[in-house]
């Protein structure tokens, strides 16, 4: 029975994650898997080896090929007044074949990384460096101006640079209010699958990391900004429906979701911890706490978001989500003490 091609399409995609994963015996654990003879998986092997999507290491085994592309600009040679122009000269040739889900999104969250870039750093070098395989694609925007997150701390008086990430994940925050919306970076770390900043010896991002391979990155002891993402050319989300998550029926940002887990190195206690977490609440009609990862709560900390800004901002709704058992245990005490 001859095979069609969305189904060969789907079968290549299983074989190079199982690749991607590094499974040694790639040909017997797809045949098997799908129910497929091996002799087909050995014929899609040896397409994709032809077409240089993979090659052979030795029996069995393979791995994907990856490309990389650097590409560097000045502000002095005139090389950073249009983030359209960095675009055309360093990425779109890149995203020219991907889906048109998944281009639409690179536009977006490329766009959004060098206006920063242009606008707010104050950088006179920018490097971008462009990774990509038949898999996924990942960009490296590195530039050597005033770090993000003490331009952040600084504009708006803030005790630490820790507080400034905080509020970067909440959104609506910007040194520019009168040019920019406040809104690149929590979408962009929304819409992509990987999303780091890394600035001042501190991270910004809502995903897991290995911190000593990020800082293997040349150059990040020399201050500046680096933002790292990327992204599987095969993703399935569109940006309208990332959007719509935090607006309301006219389009308006009123909800945001915050990350705890991502925040605080270990469990949140203390009610200044949570007075710096509420902070700018009251910008949003809804917010979403994130419990993911966090084990436990102080009373003091349940208390101060729960209760006591709750109270005093009826129309700010807090729901948090992913709590385990302890955390869940906590809220409902502060909750019931309450009443």
């Amino acid at each position: 029975m001859k095979i069609s091609e969305e189904k060969k399409n789907s079968i290549i995609l299983y074989i190079l994650n199982k690749i991607d994963e590094g499974e040694r015996s790639v040909s017997q654990k797809v045949a098997d898997s799908l129910g497929i003879n091996q002799s087909t998986v050995h014929s899609y092997l040896n397409e994709m080896t032809d077409k240089n999507i993979i090659r052979k290491i030795k029996r069995g085994k393979y791995e994907i090929v990856n490309d990389s592309f650097s590409y560097e600009f000045s502000r002095s040679k005139g090389e950073l007044n249009e983030e359209t122009e960095v675009f055309r000269k360093s990425f779109s040739a890149h995203i020219s074949n991907l889906q048109d889900n998944v281009r639409k999104i690179w536009d977006y969250v490329f766009s959004e990384m060098i206006n920063n870039v242009i606008d707010h750093s104050n950088a006179d070098k920018l490097s971008i460096i462009v990774n990509c395989n038949y898999l996924k694609t990942e960009v490296i925007i590195d530039d050597n101006g005033v770090g993000i997150f003490e331009k952040i701390r600084e504009y708006f008086g803030f005790n630490s640079i820790d507080d400034a990430i905080c509020e970067l994940f909440k959104g609506k925050l910007t040194t520019d209010s009168e040019n920019h919306s406040g809104e690149g970076i929590f979408f962009s770390s929304k819409l992509v699958d990987e999303f780091y900043i890394i600035s001042d010896g501190r991270i910004f991002t809502n995903n897991k990391y290995d911190e000593e391979a990020l800082f293997t990155i040349k150059g990040r002891d020399l201050g500046g900004t680096c933002v790292i993402m990327s992204m599987s050319n095969f993703a399935k989300r569109n940006a309208k429906d990332v959007f719509d998550q935090y607006a309301d029926d006219e389009g308006g940002f009123v909800r945001t979701r915050i990350p705890l887990g991502s925040i605080f190195e270990t469990d949140p206690i203390s009610r200044s911890q949570a007075k710096r977490i509420c902070s700018r609440f009251e910008s949003f009609k809804e917010v979403i706490l994130d419990f993911t990862d966090v084990n436990w709560m102080g009373q003091g900390f349940a208390h101060q978001i729960f209760v006591v800004f709750a109270n005093s901002h009826k129309s700010v709704n807090i729901i948090p989500v992913n709590m385990n058992e302890d955390v869940t245990k906590m809220y409902r005490h502060v909750m019931n003490t309450s009443k």
